[in-house]
């Protein structure tokens, strides 16, 4: 099981952001967002047989608009389900970083941050929307290391507007000199309902953003970032726990307004006490933090068609580049390997899915978009 808390203001809405964000207009409700967040948590603790929370995640919106002590807080009250050594993490922006001091959010129990640096070009980040320059990355990541963070992710865009190649691996070249444990570089794309789909940029084309990705998978391979799935890349022992119970199928709890949870009901046998799904149910929040804040216990619930869910279940575990054991269908599903066929032979006869595994083999790795359209 893991937690992931929505904080849903921001200092400014950047153009290609589809992100339930919102600008932050007059003084923060801190205080009532928080006692919001934690009737939501214990309403949905409350609702789960002995919940062990082993990954939180404080996403965004910028959370670093949020202090110190109301993370300690949360954590604090999360503390009897949590496992010991979980993963918690906190996104934040380098153009907020100064609000507070770093090492108040270590020690309120944070382990891991990820900055979104996007660029370390200041004209690409002006392009961006961005509110932070290079130098504040820099500021924000010596100021990290100095608080004690040893495990800092950091997002990073490429085909950005009117970017060269050159531009794109220098931007790579930047990030990797800083030594992180982990790295998110992935393409900007143009989300529907966002500034930049509305007047859209001048973007590289298809040529260039293809040398773009082969030259940086080269540069991060050789710097000991390992490709662990389509745009993460970590050192070793570094990858992002949080993440890969998302991309496994696993189980979480979703608070904040517009947090989005998924839950696998079971029944447990009691030849081997395993709890096998017998469905797949996602929660969604009310995206308007007005409404989350009216009612923060509220919570829509779907039931995932069983015809939906072989689809789902392949859609995450693929992006993995060593996808998962072929018993984890059974074990995260319920449903037999077997509901795959005859498309699973198939892309094993094609060379593109491993047969002793759920996971594409190079070749397939290469077409991942076709490939994973093929069972939805």
């Amino acid at each position: 099981m893991s937690l992931y808390a929505h904080f849903p203001w921001c200092v400014r809405k950047c153009p290609y952001c589809d992100f339930n964000s919102h600008p932050l207009r007059g003084e923060l409700d801190e205080s009532g967002y928080l006692d919001a967040l934690l009737a939501d948590l214990d309403a949905q603790l409350d609702a789960l047989i002995d919940p062990r929370i082993e990954t939180v995640f404080f996403g965004g919106g910028t959370p670093s608009l949020i202090s110190p002590r109301s993370f300690a807080r949360l954590l604090e009250t999360l503390a009897a389900w949590m496992a010991p050594a979980a993963e918690v993490t906190l996104e934040a922006n380098p153009g907020t970083t100064e609000h507070h001091d770093l090492g108040d959010y270590r020690l309120a129990g944070i382990n891991r941050l990820s900055l979104g640096a996007q660029s370390f070009d200041d004209v690409k980040l002006h392009a961006l929307g961005r509110i932070h320059g290079a130098a504040d990355i820099y500021r924000s990541f010596e100021a990290a290391r100095r608080a004690g963070f040893d495990n800092i992710n950091l997002d990073l865009m490429y085909g950005l507007p009117n970017q060269t190649h050159a531009e794109a691996l220098a931007d790579l070249a930047s990030a990797i000199a800083l030594e992180p444990e982990h790295l998110s570089w992935y393409q900007l794309t143009l989300e529907p309902k966002t500034e930049f789909a509305r007047r859209p940029p001048t973007l590289p084309n298809d040529i260039i953003l293809e040398s773009m990705e082969q030259g940086g998978y080269t540069l991060l391979e050789e710097a000991g970032l390992h490709r662990y799935e389509v745009s993460a890349f970590a050192r070793q022992g570094s990858r992002c726990r949080h993440n890969l119970n998302y991309w496994s199928f696993g189980d979480y709890l979703g608070i904040g307004a517009g947090a989005h949870g998924k839950l696998s009901p079971g029944v447990r046998q009691p030849e081997t006490d395993a709890l096998v799904p017998t469905g797949i149910i996602r929660t969604s929040k009310a995206t308007q933090p007005r409404l989350y804040l009216t009612d923060s216990t509220a919570t829509a619930t779907e039931a995932i068609s069983p015809d939906a869910i072989p689809a789902e279940f392949m859609l995450n575990v693929l992006r993995l580049s060593e996808g998962v054991p072929l018993a984890n269908f059974e074990l995260s599903t319920g449903l037999s390997l077997n509901i795959l066929e005859p498309m699973r032979s198939a892309h094993i006869a094609d060379g593109l899915l491993q047969a002793d595994r759920l996971a594409a083999t190079e070749r397939g790795y290469a077409v991942l978009d076709s490939l994973i359209q093929a069972y939805l």
